[in-house]
């Protein structure tokens, strides 16, 4: 064993970058070392290079993982169902106002192969900021979010109710066919447009795409195409009496489908025989047309306000 000190020795002499070591093979030449100090410092600073980079790597990826989710339409899409599918917060609404300049004027007119932005706007402008940062920030609160999300359900409802105003009435299970009713054509306007010489139900005022919901509780006994009435839907209700939707764009109903009030039946529109988009509404005491009876006194008798 060496003697002890000897690593430690100050090396003197013209020699320093060899030494030379006696054997019994002759003279050897033993080729310089790196000083101890030196690689001491570059095994220190290899882990610190390492450890900057993976922080900035860390760093960079939750704006990786931040961007906007999109969906492709396919033939037989429409706003409302996609929002519904893909559980988009405000819903067609929401959907439709973020990719307007994609969709364009007509929100029911949507073709396949178009992109849209989910829970983002399409043109990347800094209002969508807030979303798209969104993710990464619900991703490092998982716990937190999975405590909250029970009350977030419980607050929807009033939020809804909220919206619509007066066009739903509190707790009682009936609503206004559309959000913030507007009738444009009162019951029984008289004219020669109508082949019975007078308006048979109420028009109320809805751009094409707007939801259009059951007044309340029933079964559904038609959908689909109805001649002058184009798309439509008649609902039969617990009293007996029917609930009339036409002109439709696009139904969301079939033929013994159980619907409940304010839920989502299609969407308004301008078909059949039709001067512009709006909602034609009837109550009638039997299913076909000639039984009309005032729809907005029915409405008011089951506590909504119009």
């Amino acid at each position: 064993m060496p003697a002890k000190g000897k690593h430690r020795r100050t090396k003197t002499g013209p020699i320093s970058r060899g030494v030379l070591a006696a054997g019994t093979g002759g003279a050897v030449l033993a080729l310089p070392l790196i000083g101890a100090t030196g690689a001491h410092a570059a095994e220190q600073s290899a882990p610190a290079a390492t450890s900057a980079a993976a922080h900035s790597a860390s760093a960079s990826a939750p704006a990786a993982k931040s961007a906007p989710k999109t969906y492709s339409v396919v033939s037989g899409d429409y706003l409302a169902k996609i929002a519904a599918e893909k559980k988009v917060k405000g819903g067609w609404q929401k959907l439709y106002q973020d990719n307007r300049d994609v969709v364009g004027e007509n929100p029911s007119l949507i073709l396949p192969g178009m992109k849209l932005t989910l829970g983002a706007k399409a043109s990347g402008s800094a209002e969508a900021a807030p979303s798209t940062a969104a993710p990464s920030a619900a991703k490092k609160a998982a716990p937190a979010e999975k405590t909250a999300a029970p009350a977030e359900k419980t607050a929807a409802p009033a939020a809804e109710t909220a919206d619509s105003g007066a066009s739903e009435s509190t707790g009682s299970g009936w609503a206004a066919p559309v959000e913030n009713p507007n009738v444009t054509t009162q019951y029984r306007a008289s004219g020669a447009s109508w082949s019975s010489g007078y308006h048979t139900g109420s028009d109320f005022q809805a751009a094409s795409g707007t939801s259009v919901r059951s007044i309340g509780p029933g079964t559904v006994v038609s959908a689909g195409w109805s001649g002058s009435y184009g798309n439509e839907v008649v609902i039969q209700h617990e009293d007996g009496m029917y609930s009339q939707y036409a002109h439709l764009s696009s139904l969301e109903v079939s033929a013994g489908q159980t619907v409940t009030g304010g839920q989502q039946i299609g969407l308004s529109g301008t078909t059949g025989n039709s001067t512009g988009p709006h909602l034609h509404f009837e109550v009638r005491t039997g299913p076909s047309y000639g039984s009309d009876v005032d729809p907005i006194a029915y409405l008011r008798s089951h506590g909504v306000s119009i």
